[in-house]
């Protein structure tokens, strides 16, 4: 007789080893948690086996909860259907794979087009409605087609800004049809003109101060458009790395009303969301940002959470590795981001500056 052992990551035969089994079970247990939450994070992860009605589902089903020691866990449908289930009628679970093949289609002819696509062009390559499809776009990736092909050509044109001769050149290597279009494009993304781009800054005031917090000596530098750069125990010459060739004024009478709200932010954190930023980073990367910015005060995500929030359940390290980009501490709270056993994880400036303003909103971490 074959025991019909859960396969959620580990599938094992029925001779393991002590350790083994134990990894086994929790990943099972974290499996069944998962379930219980309805955590549409996990769907794609694994699907739910359930012996007593022969079906399986994604982890988000919302379909009533089945007996414990009914549910098997298979790493995909194939092995659920090689174990004799069939997919349940309700949630659709190999839906997910076509559904994700249906955005990577998608993704592959914004990337390959001279112009955007239209929407109903993308929808109707997909064989979905055009309704079903933008929202669908927008789960998985955190942006609309047309926000994505925007993001994308600009994202393109940082690059190539970096090594073009000119900014004629890089305007028109990024996929742009000409420089009107891209300054039209870009106007409200980038907070430094694009040319800015090309040599570390030329040609950008940014006002900078470090002034003493209870958490300690801090960095703030801002453009004309917002807060640059917001850092703990960084001085005039990290900020210089930064930005070799703008030009550095240090405060002065009309940065000081500014420097005052960050400062309030920083001491009571949650209360900054008036302050503009001034920030880029790439399409994925800002979408990590905003996600963190939904975070209320006093509550936390983890890495998981947050890759999630944004379409990519997969990309739980590039999520941390975007938390980890963030150039505006506090005012962007990647502090709010913890493991998922619950532990802090790290934070570029200390952990005792991490626990405290978690503790400040009301966090007991």
């Amino acid at each position: 007789m074959t025991t019909n052992r859960p396969q959620f990551l580990l599938p094992l035969s029925d001779n393991v080893s002590d350790e083994a089994a134990s990894n086994e079970a929790a990943s099972n247990e974290a499996a069944w948690a998962a379930v219980q939450a309805r955590d549409r994070g996990h769907d794609g992860r694994f699907v739910t086996g359930v012996l007593s009605t022969g079906i399986y589902c994604r982890p988000s089903c919302p379909a009533r909860h089945p007996r414990r020691d009914n549910v098997r866990f298979f790493a995909d449908g194939a092995a659920a259907r090689a174990a004799g289930l069939r997919a349940c009628l309700r949630c659709r679970p190999d839906d997910l794979a076509r559904d994700e093949t249906a955005i990577l289609q998608a993704i592959a002819m914004i990337r390959d087009a001279e112009n955007p696509p239209a929407l109903g062009a993308l929808a109707q390559a997909a064989g979905y409605s055009t309704a079903h499809f933008q929202r669908l776009f927008v789960r998985q990736t955190g942006l609309s087609p047309a926000a994505y092909a925007r993001a994308l050509r600009a994202e393109r044109m940082t690059d190539v800004l970096s090594v073009a001769r000119n900014v004629t050149e890089a305007i028109y290597d990024s996929g742009f049809s000409g420089p009107s279009r891209f300054y039209a494009a870009s106007a409200d993304r980038l907070g430094m003109a694009p040319s800015a781009w090309v040599d570390g800054g030329r040609g950008v005031t940014i006002r900078w101060a470090v002034v003493g917090t209870s958490l300690g000596p801090m960095l703030v530098a801002a453009t004309e458009k917002g807060v640059c750069r917001l850092s703990f125990a960084e001085d005039r010459a990290a900020l210089a790395a930064r930005f070799p060739h703008a030009t550095l004024v240090e405060g002065g009478g009309d940065f000081a009303a500014l420097l005052a709200d960050v400062v309030a932010a920083v001491e009571a954190p949650g209360t900054g969301d008036h302050i503009p930023i001034d920030v880029r980073g790439t399409a994925f990367q800002e979408a990590v940002w905003r996600a963190l910015r939904t975070i209320p005060p006093g509550q936390t995500r983890s890495y998981g959470d947050i890759a999630a929030a944004i379409g990519h359940p997969q990309a739980v390290r590039a999520a941390g590795s975007a938390n980890g980009a963030n150039h505006v501490a506090v005012l962007i709270p990647c502090h709010r981001v913890i493991r998922t056993d619950g532990s802090l994880g790290g934070y570029a400036y200390g952990l005792g500056i991490k626990r405290e303003l978690l503790a400040r909103e009301g966090h007991g971490a």
